[in-house]
């Protein structure tokens, strides 16, 4: 059994070393319309991609004079600069260079008339034509919320755990109900600045949940009757780290509300993504008798990962 605990500790030790939870960190493009055919352009692009950073590619009508030189703000390299153009950019074609899987690019414009457009473009998909009318939706704030949860480690072992720890799936739906209402409850107070908390700190205490949570898998405890209570607490942490990935995108003003519930959406359709991979997992162990193996591997492994990025992310604060 001793033997089996060192082995288990050796590869939770493994997984911490080659796993980071990875930031909701897109590229922003701003354009501003000031006068028919002048923008004002602001450029945003990650500065910890270990990449060169990206670069917009405008049409050929187009010239972009005044060009500052890069500055660093927080987690981007910013530019700014004035676009002037010989005819309207609705209907014309914008293209991103420079991004990776790790970056996409969002993009907001606003006319003078006061019609306005969001997109998001991608390494996959690096432009887009900006369409006549304007989009009165700013879905794309959708797409980065799934995003952020499915390439967001630290939220996916929150789950998993989560998952571990309920019995039935009648409780399973009110617990993943619970979470999702509580981080929807401080991630609307951060963003209208009613209540804040450090993006550092929020993620050290995120870290320090999944440490709770793999003591509770290594218990092998099951929550029969208030899970969502368990899962309502920690919800409201985890709140706050997807409110500090937000301010750090920025919001369309205009539409502040609606991009916040369009991002929470896509928070929760990722959290749905998940639950069945994880559930079928937990029911194939379970019918090989995997079972109690299963909850002391994802004990070790999820403790492990937790405390790395918990003395990880403490010692950022510190120094």
């Amino acid at each position: 059994m001793f033997l089996k605990v060192k082995i288990l500790l050796v590869i939770s030790v493994c997984f911490v070393c080659n796993i980071s939870a990875h930031e909701l960190n897109p590229a922003r493009l701003i354009l501003q319309e000031q006068n028919p055919n002048t923008f004002d352009v602001v450029w945003k692009f990650p500065s910890n991609i270990l990449i060169q950073p990206g670069s917009v590619l405008f049409p050929s009508t187009c010239k972009e004079v005044s060009k500052s030189l890069p500055e660093i703000e927080g987690k981007y390299q910013i530019t700014q600069s004035t676009l002037t153009c010989e005819s309207s950019l609705q209907g014309e074609e914008l293209r991103v260079k420079g991004l990776s899987r790790m970056t996409d690019a969002l993009i907001s414009i606003r006319f003078s008339n006061g019609d306005q457009f969001e997109g998001l473009v991608s390494v996959n998909e690096p432009k887009l034509v900006i369409p006549g009318e304007s989009n009165r939706y700013p879905t794309s704030y959708f797409w980065l919320g799934v995003i952020h949860l499915l390439s967001g480690m630290d939220h996916i072992l929150f789950v998993f755990g989560l998952i571990f720890l309920v019995q039935g799936f009648a409780i399973l739906i009110k617990t993943i109900t619970a979470f999702t209402i509580a981080h929807s409850i401080t991630l609307g107070l951060s963003v209208f600045e009613i209540v804040h908390l450090s993006q550092a700190t929020a993620e050290a205490l995120i870290a320090l949940t999944l440490v709770y949570l793999a003591l509770e898998i290594g218990n092998k405890n099951k929550y029969l009757s208030t899970p969502w209570f368990l899962a309502f607490g920690f919800g409201l942490l985890h709140g706050f780290g997807f409110a500090g990935a937000l301010s750090d995108i920025g919001f369309s003003n205009n539409n502040l509300g609606l991009s916040l519930l369009f991002f929470n959406i896509g928070i929760e359709i990722g959290q749905l993504i998940i639950i069945p991979f994880v559930g079928l997992l937990i029911w194939f162990l379970k019918k090989i008798n995997f079972s109690n193996t299963s909850y002391q591997i994802s004990s070790y492994a999820i403790g492990g990962i937790g405390s790395f990025w918990m003395l990880e992310r403490i010692l950022k604060i510190i120094l």
